[in-house]
């Protein structure tokens, strides 16, 4: 059970209709994790809310216990027949939202108990870069207003930030806790579009979206190529095209020849905007 409970009222607990409510997973990384679960189904409590989806697939379920309300999220990981004879045993109550909204929910959670506990990164931020990756993305990939767009390693969010902007509706994602804690204080982030997780493994948190971004990349060495290959192929298998910056030409024909073995077209293009992290561009599409 974590120790931390984000500051104010949450989304989660405005979905369960209670005035807090507190999760059982320490982290947004441990929501697949079937341990919490099993924990569940033994937690002594008196009353219990299930939460479905527009489907009727279990979302989440809440149970009140000494300690006050207790959720646990079912999103990503099956609920056990065990469970379910727990909560059915307290003759709880049935609730439902949309997928949706209960995910933004669980972001939303984590991303403030977040900025509670880490402090964040110094400000990282090229205020001349902000131009240059605007432009950049105007140029390769012009109106794109109301397409959903996954930006890996996402920092402290710039490129976040401008795909709002431009209308794109980005969900973001890095394991770097403190810069996601720098994005999320300036704006340049927002709770509910925000997860600290290991982009190696995107697909266990997220179904996809259109488009990919993936701004400085690397930098890729012999020591850690397969990572980056890894966290490629991941946001290659939930996007339909991707655009990636990195800061070596040898590094954008690499990400190529990673895209063009799973059957994706690629595109090495040179930026002369910025001579240092976006130098060189890979546009990719599904074939």
């Amino acid at each position: 059970m974590p120790a931390i409970t984000p500051p104010h009222e949450t989304l989660v607990s405005k979905v369960f209709e209670l005035p807090e409510v507190r999760c059982i997973e320490p982290a947004f990384a441990d929501l697949p994790h079937d341990t919490f679960t099993a924990w569940m189904e033994e937690l002594p409590a008196d009353q219990g809310r299930l939460l479905v989806d527009e489907d009727s697939d279990p979302l989440a379920m809440a149970f009140h216990t000494g300690q006050g309300w207790l959720a646990g999220s079912l999103h990503l990981r099956e609920p056990t027949l065990a469970l379910i004879e727990h909560f059915e045993e307290l003759n709880g109550d049935i609730f439902q939202e949309d997928r949706a909204v209960w995910e933004e929910a669980v972001r939303e959670y984590y991303s403030l108990i977040l900025m509670e506990t880490t402090s964040p990164a110094l400000e990282d931020l090229n205020p001349a870069r902000t131009g240059q990756v605007r432009d950049l993305i105007s140029e390769c990939w012009g109106e794109r207003a109301g397409v959903s767009c996954l930006d890996c390693g996402c920092g402290s969010g710039l490129g976040s930030l401008l795909l709002r902007e431009c209308g794109m509706r980005p969900l973001s994602y890095d394991n770097d806790a403190s810069l996601l804690s720098l994005g999320l204080s300036r704006g340049r982030l927002l709770p509910g579009e925000t997860m600290c997780i290991d982009a190696t493994y995107a697909s266990r948190y997220c179904k996809g979206a259109e488009a990919g971004l993936g701004l400085m990349f690397g930098e890729i060495n012999a020591f850690n190529e397969q990572e980056w290959e890894m966290i490629t192929a991941e946001l290659l298998a939930l996007t339909k095209d991707c655009l990636i910056t990195v800061g070596t030409e040898r590094e954008a024909r690499l990400i190529r020849s990673w895209a063009e073995a799973r059957r994706f077209r690629a595109e090495v293009r040179e930026n002369a905007r910025d001579p240092i992290y976006d130098r060189w561009v890979c546009l990719i599409e599904r074939e």
